[in-house]
């Protein structure tokens, strides 16, 4: 369904939204964005400091435990650093903010998604898979940013399978001097008519979706010089297939005009 984009904005943010024009919007949304995450970044803290407690508390355990939650606890302190990396991005969302590139593996990015998904996807026996094709080059890229892209394509996918299905994620050289990383699921797929807005902000067709997750990930490949396009699987399902240059020309700035 579509959400009125107006009336969330206008409730969030104190200001009628039903006049304003496209670009404004956007901007509206970023301030939303602001202070959310605002409102997220001091319970990340909290959550960090006693994480870093709980490290200090397996000194008293006996090493088999110890050598049982030492990796879950890893994975923990990982994923809340990158979330500090998403809110401070966040914040800088009402002013554009530059990427901070490096070279990206490529199959060590899919692994990684794939391997923090598969918990969740197991709960809901869902296959995940990983297809990284040999000798890929790397990408120059944001590696947080673009883990939060490749991310919210899978937490898509998830939804968009609910239950008893697959979800598979793959990367590949395209002839054109890019990488593509494509996830296809086995859900109902995309109705046609909805295609052309499945990037608008706030709109979804899933319950238990905010709208924003595809909006975010086509903002972050886009400031990377990429494109990101949703199409209906041949068989059913659906796909998103992000394609990121190897050759790079100049990007855009995450949250900017275009």
């Amino acid at each position: 369904m579509l959400l009125p984009v107006e009336s969330i904005l206008a409730k969030a943010l104190g200001q009628d939204a039903t006049q304003l024009a496209a670009a404004e919007k956007r901007d509206l949304l970023a301030r939303l964005l602001g202070r959310l995450a605002h409102e997220i970044r001091n319970p990340l803290s909290s959550l960090d400091i006693h994480v870093q407690l709980l490290e200090e508390d397996l000194t008293e355990l006996t090493p088999q435990l110890r050598e049982h939650l030492t990796p879950r606890l890893e994975i923990i302190h990982g994923e809340l650093h990158r979330l500090k990396g998403i809110v401070e991005r966040f914040l800088r969302l009402a002013g554009p903010s530059a990427l901070d590139l490096e070279p990206v593996d490529t199959l060590n990015l899919v692994t990684h998604v794939c391997e923090l998904m598969r918990p969740e996807a197991a709960s809901r026996n869902i296959e995940v898979s990983a297809d990284v094709e040999d000798s890929l080059p790397k990408v120059m890229a944001d590696p947080i940013r673009l883990t939060q892209a490749l991310l919210n394509l899978v937490i898509n996918a998830m939804q968009a399978v609910e239950r008893n299905g697959r979800i598979e994620v793959r990367a590949a050289a395209t002839p054109g001097d890019a990488v593509s990383l494509t996830v296809r699921d086995s859900g109902q797929g995309i109705p046609p008519e909805r295609l052309a807005s499945i990037f608008d902000p706030y709109f979804t067709t899933k319950a238990e979706g905010s709208g924003l997750g595809l909006w975010i990930a086509q903002q972050i490949v886009t400031a990377h010089g990429g494109s990101l396009r949703a199409e209906n699987a041949p068989g059913g399902g659906a796909m998103f297939i992000m394609l990121l240059p190897l050759k790079r020309s100049k990007s855009v700035e995450v949250g900017s005009k275009q």
